[in-house]
């Protein structure tokens, strides 16, 4: 028989939140595939657990080193993987161990336990039903707009992680877009400095603080219609003069007013167009 490949979560700051399956799992299991070696022997160890095989995978592991771990999976050894802290798969690596997993027949079995995503969730106050999980936005060009359009554009709760260094920046580009949406900054989830900043995004953006840690940023629905009805054509051409006396591309201004009106990228782009053109006159 072959054996069974475990994705384990692991505590995202205090380690009292690892369950007890978990510590079951990794202390039984002859295969421990880790994200960062180092950090998973330290949380090892902490409960007094000996790997007998630990060994690296992470977002950058080549197709030789998932196969060897497919093997000892085919030659009937269990596997357990985890990664630096969560739950692997959400925006950390693993993806590709598990597709080759389940190709090869191997049962691939989820221990569930503590995630960045949902502890956010349950403390913002805006889950609102549905949910909609983006992960990290894209840092700059083009596909940056288009994720900034894609949030906008969602009319239910968006989670997003974001690096503390860019906090302010993705902020303020959200409260461009949408100010009056509701949002909660939670950063260093189950940690010693745990906090929760709650507001608007235009407050949220004007504060004139440091983001430091982990952070995730909580999005409260908002009705993508209304917003649409409310910003009228005066207000759009304004935008463009301006964006176009900064010298910026027409698509790129075009994605941008995209988001912050809800009105269709064509639509928007057609506009730029057609007021470059006149001032160009």
């Amino acid at each position: 028989m072959s054996g069974r490949l475990y994705i384990v979560a692991t505590p995202i700051g205090n380690l009292e939140d690892i369950t007890a399956r978990a510590l079951r799992i990794l202390g039984a299991c002859p295969r421990i595939a880790a994200e960062d070696t180092r950090r998973t022997r330290a949380l090892l160890t902490h409960f007094g657990i000996a790997p007998r095989s630990l060994e690296s995978l992470h977002a950058h592991s080549n197709d030789r080193e998932i196969a060897r771990l497919v093997d000892a999976l085919t030659a009937g050894e269990d596997v357990a993987f985890v990664t630096d802290a969560g739950t692997p798969l959400i925006s950390d690596p693993g993806d590709a161990l598990v597709r080759a997993a389940t190709f090869a027949g191997i049962t691939v079995i989820p221990v569930p336990g503590p995630s960045a995503v949902l502890a956010a969730l349950m403390a913002s106050g805006l889950v609102g039903g549905a949910f909609r999980f983006l992960g990290f936005l894209p840092r700059d060009g083009s596909a940056r707009r288009e994720a900034l359009a894609k949030v906008c554009d969602t009319p239910e709760t968006v989670v997003l992680f974001e690096a503390p260094n860019r906090t302010a920046v993705t902020l303020r580009e959200l409260a461009d877009a949408t100010p009056d949406r509701a949002a909660c900054i939670a950063r260093e989830l189950t940690k010693l400095h745990e906090e929760m900043v709650r507001g608007t995004l235009r407050e949220l953006a004007s504060l004139e603080r440091e983001w430091m840690g982990e952070v995730v940023l909580v999005l409260g629905p908002h009705e993508v219609a209304a917003r649409a009805e409310s910003i009228d054509d005066a207000a759009i051409d304004e935008r463009i003069d301006v964006a176009l006396a900064q010298g910026e591309h027409s698509r790129a201004i075009a994605e941008r007013l995209a988001a912050w009106s809800g009105r269709p990228k064509r639509e928007m782009y057609g506009r730029v167009i057609a007021r470059k053109q006149k001032l160009e006159s």
